[in-house]
């Protein structure tokens, strides 16, 4: 199984996914958001099966509420990640675990890295269910961090820990759990949503192969009759941190007229968006260039390119990178160079498009997914 980066579910569907399948104790999904039964004398979790890696992972998920202490002595709501054997009592990694618990009773949310399920050097701060509403986990091959969240875009790291063995060691064996317990009181529920997504709608995942040669066919507008030939190299050599450099060509032929403001709208405007997705190395250097040819003469003089990655479409998606900055122009030729110090922001997948403004004039060229690949040597 994949790493737990690529675990995506924002619980949308009323159904526990097949990825949940170690799930137990009478959770549920409904209205968005996972259930999770805080009852007294009993355990229940959102659990995936011990298939998934941490190594070189993140994760994130909203605690949307968390259990109340009532007349509890020990009630909590938890996210681990489990090492492989953590119940068999005899193995090696017996109690081996580490991630985030909200105790209801003392009000504080611990950072631990258990070993026999206890840490005597774990982190404990005062709980907000609003400064904390994100937890995340994440390993990068050296340190393990715990990080929180208000809103799932600005984090804090709460605290960092040389890696445990086990991460590395347990590649393909871990579990996530989301669980859920009190030794006694009235019955309530942790509720969670988000996990690894801020889209609150429907759930992709995509990946994608940058190829040596690949067609796009245009939809057309108007009565206009158009054709667009998408074509792509990439290479990396010993000696580059390129993490992909491509050139794309979109030719179209149309009868457009200007503008109100009279801007000269170029032949490809007739054209739908071509879909072109991104596959960005996290840490690495990502070059791209996209051509426009509507005709040898063609210039996007007098034109600015525009672009950002979102989580989602429009105002419902946050900022994950503007691309703006890394834009150039030269000719009927748009650069994307995104330098390697911006890809290591780059955490969780997303969507993208590139556009050409010109006064009142907007032309969409591209869109598409942004897929990233997480870095491991850091």
């Amino acid at each position: 199984m994949p790493s737990l980066s690529s675990l995506v579910d924002n619980f949308n569907d009323s159904v526990i996914a097949p990825d949940w399948g170690n799930a137990y104790g009478g959770v549920t999904e409904s209205g968005g958001k996972a259930h999770v039964p805080c009852v007294a004398g009993s355990y229940a979790g959102y659990q995936t099966s011990y298939t998934w890696t941490m190594a070189g992972a993140a994760f994130f998920v909203k605690v949307v509420t968390a259990p109340a202490a009532s007349t509890a002595t020990e009630a909590y709501c938890a996210v681990m990640v489990n090492a492989p054997g953590i119940n068999d009592n005899t193995g090696p990694t017996f109690g081996y675990r580490c991630g985030f618990t909200i105790n209801a009773v003392t009000g504080m949310l611990r950072m631990q890295s258990d070993t026999g399920y206890f840490d005597a050097g774990a982190v404990e701060i005062a709980y907000s269910p609003v400064t904390h509403a994100f937890l995340r986990l994440r390993e990068d091959g050296t340190n393990v961090y715990w990080d929180t969240s208000p809103d799932g875009t600005t984090w804090t790291n709460r605290r960092t820990l040389a890696t445990p063995a086990w991460i590395t060691a347990s590649v393909d064996q871990c579990a996530v759990d989301m669980s859920a317990h009190r030794d006694a009181g009235a019955t309530d529920e942790a509720t969670l949503d988000l996990f690894n997504t801020l889209s609150d709608g429907a759930v992709w995942t995509a990946s994608t192969t940058l190829t040596g040669e690949s067609e796009l066919a245009a939809a057309t507008l108007l009565s206009a009759h158009t054709a667009s030939d998408l074509t792509a190299e990439s290479s990396v050599t010993a000696a580059t941190v390129l993490s992909a450099q491509a050139t794309a060509t979109l030719t179209g032929e149309s009868d457009l007229s200007a503008d109100a403001a009279s801007t000269q709208i170029p032949e490809v405007a007739d054209m739908a968006a071509g879909d072109w997705d991104l596959y960005i190395e996290q840490g690495s250097t990502f070059v791209q260039t996209y051509t426009v040819d509507d005709d040898p003469d063609f210039t996007w003089a007098g034109w600015t390119a525009r672009s950002q990655i979102r989580s989602a479409p429009a105002d419902t998606g946050d900022l994950l990178l503007d691309l703006t900055p890394y834009l150039s122009i030269t000719g009927g030729a748009i650069k994307l160079a995104i330098p390697a110090t911006q890809t290591q922001l780059l955490n969780r997948n997303g969507v993208w498009d590139l556009e050409l403004v010109q006064g009142s004039t907007v032309v969409r060229l591209l869109n598409g997914k942004m897929t990233v690949s997480l870095e491991v040597t850091r």
